[in-house]
């Protein structure tokens, strides 16, 4: 689907949505007052502080300050973006999401409902394969082979692991009813048309991973090979629902075990991926049978701040590791670490856990090789920094790299480290401390008094009303920020655009407002000042926003007579000066 969701679709959607059903539905409410409370989902407590206005059609949590409303609700719980999220909601509301032209066309009816019927295809494939393994004559040494590997039948259900049939054509006649069938069986690549015609299953005699991608829907399939003929692993090859370098097998799993996953730990194998979670680590993830891509990696430095790389310590190991790297940097942000485990020869993270515990699993992840260490350790093997020539060709092949990292910090230390082994720290430390101070004298200093004004001004009381009560702006005429758009009050911008926000949209709630602000450059001021605590009460909104304003204009008048009266003690004033001077005066006398 191409194209953006107009804003007028996503206003209605708010519109028609009570963010205490979507609340309500994933998380038990219970009436406190005005609101709704309950114990936070995204992060725990015993005390509710999780807090949902029906008023406001806004959340909020004093605990961790998650705060924002349906749609943030339903990104947050359910680990949608927002453009799925939106769809979601629409979903809910039996509403189809409307897409404005773009240069491509948006996707017909015709390829919506075959693109659904791809999606129940593949669901029915995964019972029916999950079934085989249940009832298939053959299926006794694939139950054998998953008991050898010392996998439960809670997990072996948990994973909704299968086993495709020994016969050539089993899902064939299944589900091949008809023609237009078969076809689309064909192009999912269940099953295979060689080219003399001869039409068969792509998956036979193995066990069967299904493959779900970050919303839950199964697109492929891993196949594990029982005896030793054809390949380990057999993959789902290409289709249209499915793109291997963009799916991490695990990673759905993952995210519905954790509301927030601190680490995640990749690994090589299907098998690891289940075995480890039947040793109560529920965070790990396989690439598909190809090596980590880049966006493999920035998915995951959305959803968690560690990446752990965990790879067999031979030189296949680490030349994947290596790769990962490579493939990570450009994505590397700072506040995200990336450490690489190299378990011993011999060893997987399925035979490490089984022989070592979890508890000694986990701390061998937490002792896991930081990358700057890896980076330099995999360089210094083929370059001799003992010498003039060995140092200038570290550098050749180290700065490409470091070069390419999104994080300033990051990349700032890499340089550092780059820097020590070259023999350049010094001047590398000079030249760091220059930019600091350079960057420290273009700073305006504030007085201790400056941040308490601040703290207490009338912008951000105005600003939190608004926000509350969107009908406030067309209510109060007179209350103008505007006026005040060149007087250099501190927050003056983020008041005037909420304001026109507000005007413009009077009706709004505060859902519809803060959605307005969700790619605004004030949207993370916005969101700090929600997390903050509001104690003023509705019937006072109006009188507490009319006296802010007017001491707004208190604020700007005194700086202006001020100003004015300060030059006029170099040079004598304007008559346009002088004028402005005596209307500010008798301004204030009325005040």
């Amino acid at each position: 689907m191409s194209g953006r969701i107009p804003r007028d679709f996503i206003d209605d959607l708010l519109a028609r949505t009570d963010v205490v059903d979507i609340v309500d539905s994933r998380v038990k409410l219970k009436k406190a007052g005005k609101n709704y409370q309950a114990c936070c989902p995204f992060h725990n407590e015993k005390t509710p502080s999780f807090t949902v206005s029906q008023d406001k059609q806004f959340y909020h949590c004093f605990g961790c300050g998650a705060n924002g409303n349906a749609i943030s609700f339903i990104m947050e719980f359910d680990r949608l973006d927002f453009v799925e999220a939106v769809e979601e909601l629409a979903r809910i509301h039996g509403l189809e999401v409307p897409r404005e032209q773009s240069n491509r066309p948006a996707m017909s009816e015709q390829k919506k409902q075959q693109q659904q019927d791809d999606y129940e295809l593949m669901e029915k494939v995964t019972r029916f394969f999950q079934q085989q393994l249940r009832q298939h004559p053959n299926s006794q040494k694939a139950i054998d082979y998953l008991k050898n590997r010392g996998l439960s039948g809670d997990i072996v259900k948990q994973w909704e692991i299968g086993y495709a049939p020994s016969e050539w054509d089993k899902l064939l006649t299944t589900f091949g009813t008809d023609d237009d069938r078969i076809t689309q069986l064909i192009d999912l690549k269940l099953v295979t048309r060689n080219d003399r015609g001869k039409t068969y299953d792509f998956f036979r005699d193995r066990i069967m991973f299904p493959i779900r991608d970050r919303r839950g829907r199964v697109v492929g399939f891993g196949g594990r090979v029982i005896d030793s003929d054809g390949p380990k692993y057999l993959n789902s090859p290409e289709t249209r629902i499915f793109h291997k370098g963009y799916e991490l097998f695990g990673y759905y799993q993952a995210k519905q075990s954790h509301r927030h996953l601190d680490k995640v730990i990749i690994v090589e194998g299907y098998m690891d991926v289940v075995a480890l979670s039947q040793y109560g680590i529920n965070m790990a993830t396989a690439a598909l049978g190809t090596a980590t891509t880049p966006e493999h990696l920035s998915l995951l430095m959305r959803s968690t701040s560690h990446i752990i790389c965990c790879y067999d310590g031979d030189r296949a190991g680490r030349e994947a590791a290596w790769r990962a790297l490579e493939n990570a940097l450009p994505a590397l942000k700072d506040g995200v670490k990336l450490t690489f485990l190299f378990l011993p020869d011999g060893e997987d993270p399925d035979t490490m856990v089984r022989k070592a515990g979890t508890d000694a699993f986990l701390e061998m992840t937490d002792s896991a090789l930081p990358l700057s260490r890896f980076f330099f350790e995999s360089l210094l093997k083929s370059h001799e920094v003992g010498t003039p020539e060995g140092k200038i060709a570290l550098k050749a092949a180290a700065q490409p790299l470091i070069d390419q990292v999104a994080g300033d910090s990051q990349r700032s230390m890499l340089q550092a480290e780059l820097a020590k082994h070259t023999g350049e720290y010094d001047r590398f430390k000079l030249q760091q401390d220059i930019q600091q101070a350079n960057r420290s004298s273009a700073q305006p200093r504030h007085t201790a008094k400056q941040q308490y004004k601040t703290q207490i001004s009338p912008v951000r009381t105005m600003l939190r009303l608004l926000l509350d009560n969107p009908s406030l702006a067309a209510a109060h005429p007179q209350c103008a920020p505007q006026i005040l758009a060149d007087s250099g009050v501190s927050g003056i911008d983020v008041l005037i655009d909420t304001h026109n926000l507000c005007l413009q949209n009077p009706q709004s709630n505060t859902a519809q407002i803060l959605e307005k602000f969700r790619d605004h450059p004030h949207s993370s001021v916005i969101a700090k000042l929600l997390l903050q605590e509001h104690l003023v009460k509705d019937d006072d909104a109006d009188t507490v926003y009319c006296d802010s304003f007017a001491k707004l204009l208190d604020w700007h008048f005194d700086s202006r007579i001020e100003t004015l009266i300060s030059r006029s003690r170099v040079h004598p004033l304007s008559q346009e000066e002088k004028k402005e001077l005596t209307l500010l005066m008798m301004e204030r006398q009325k005040s």
